[in-house]
């Protein structure tokens, strides 16, 4: 526990389950269409599965890692057979 409260104390707390539990599920979509997007020449569904995979270094907090992460999905929705 005296980790826990110096990590507080430095500024830095550990994320949510649901932010972990996004940020994998995010991750593993966005290696999906990065592959997808790779082997069937759509570079948007390959770019943006690359951040998908790479955003949730960036966002810290759980709503908007959510919010982004279905934007970014229905991007890859829209570019599948373009």
């Amino acid at each position: 526990m005296d980790e826990l409260q110096t990590l507080e104390a430095m500024g830095l707390t550990l994320p949510s389950p649901a932010y972990i539990a996004g940020a994998i599920l995010f991750g593993i979509i966005g290696m999906v269409a990065f592959y997808y997007g790779k082997k069937a020449a759509h570079p948007y569904v390959k770019w943006t599965g690359l951040a998908l995979m790479l955003y949730p270094y960036v966002v810290p907090d759980t709503t908007l890692l959510y919010l982004v992460g279905f934007a970014l999905c229905g991007v890859c929705y829209y570019y599948r057979d373009r």
